[in-house]
């Protein structure tokens, strides 16, 4: 692991996710910019200190080198620096699991995707809801056609935690999100809606024909949007909204997904995510749990628990983990993947969001909602 060392959340959850499925075991990190905090933290994870790290490039050239060297490194650091972090690993051909968005450039995502393709190496991108096992069976709903042609998808993300100028009261989170050069061009939507532009894409299938945004700040003196107004319109004809906000209040992971078709709809929401919601025309909506015998291979390959007993973020997050190993492995033996890899988001994936992103600033900045292609769907 790089980065996600003490006090770092999302190494937290990375993790619980890896040790879920006893699929990894944690072997080396360099876990903070701090190299003496960062081996404070490797000892009190049971790290030999000899594979605790000052640095992210002394710990590729050192597993590189070494004959039972990491298989593949998780890298939760802040935007900016997962280029130079993911191109030092794959030189050094180990594997890469990054946090989303990929990179904090478009150009950086376009080498680091390349250089994947180059090297052969994997590259897993942490777009955490596609984890979900109903995210899963929508996903395959869709693609049956039990929706008929979709026409419309509406999809938004609202938050309330920056609701405040709080990156300006200590909050480090908070700081390096509202930083252009840590973060990238893209605030709320970089953040959070590249997560809702994925999950749209992810269930549906559609590929965005171009876009219209209108950004906002309004916390005053922050340097990056807190809102984001996107229009969609879809290759085929589809037409979809996405709605990103870190200054809702009142929000508190307000993930939803409304996807309407010709002959149906479904709609998924973050905060309880163990039902889908299925309307079919002239029928009475359906309420689809989690856990049924009769839900996709892919969908039980994401569950753990029997009907009536939760699962959520972290087994999310874990399913994503399984996915990454399993295409790993099958790389390794010359096989194809099994169920729990399918769909899992790669390189490209993380290219797209990026592509995205990039595309809503343009957007916004040329003014009048003029509509912009992204340059990869």
């Amino acid at each position: 692991m790089i980065g996600g060392g003490e006090g770092a959340y999302i190494g937290g959850i990375h993790r619980f996710a890896a040790r879920l499925d006893n699929q990894y075991d944690l072997v080396a990190g360099a876990f903070d910019v701090n190299a003496e905090r960062g081996h404070a933290f490797a000892a009190a994870n049971y790290i030999a200190p000899d594979r605790s790290y000052d640095s992210y490039q002394a710990m590729a050239a050192g597993e590189a080198g070494r004959p039972d060297g990491v298989d593949v490194i998780a890298i939760c650091t802040p935007n900016f620096t997962h280029y130079p972090i993911a191109k030092a690993f794959l030189e050094a051909g180990i594997d890469v699991i990054c946090e989303k968005p990929l990179t904090a450039t478009l150009g950086e995502a376009i080498a680091l995707n390349d250089l994947a393709e180059k090297t052969g190496r994997f590259v897993g991108v942490t777009y955490t809801y596609s984890g979900y096992p109903m995210i899963q069976e929508a996903r395959a709903m869709v693609a049956r056609g039990d929706l008929g042609e979709i026409r419309v998808v509406q999809v938004e993300y609202p938050l309330e935690w920056m609701a405040t100028g709080i990156e300006l009261e200590g909050n480090a989170q908070a700081a390096w999100r509202t930083d252009p050069k840590k973060n990238g061009r893209g605030g709320s939507i970089g953040d959070i809606g590249t997560h809702a532009y994925h999950l749209a894409g992810y269930v549906t299938g559609l590929k965005a024909e171009s876009i219209a945004a209108d950004l906002a700040t309004f916390v005053p003196g922050r340097a990056l949007d807190d809102n984001a107004h996107v229009m969609i319109r879809y290759q085929g004809g589809a037409r979809g909204l996405l709605w990103s906000s870190q200054v809702a209040i009142g929000q508190s992971n307000g993930l939803r997904l409304r996807v309407f078709g010709a002959k149906g709809s479904l709609v998924w929401s973050q905060e309880h995510p163990n039902e889908l919601t299925f309307t079919p025309l002239f029928g009475a909506p359906a309420t689809i749990k989690r856990g049924r015998e009769d839900l996709t291979e892919a969908t039980h390959a994401r569950v753990r628990t029997p009907p009536g007993h939760p699962e959520g973020y972290i087994e999310a997050f874990a399913n994503l983990y399984s996915g990454f190993a399993e295409a790993i492995r099958a790389r390794a033996a010359g096989r194809q993947p099994g169920a729990a890899a399918e769909g899992i988001p790669t390189a490209y994936d993380g290219l797209k969001g990026v592509a995205f992103v990039d595309a809503v600033v343009d957007c916004h900045e040329a003014g009048a909602l003029a509509w912009t292609t992204p340059k990869f769907a």
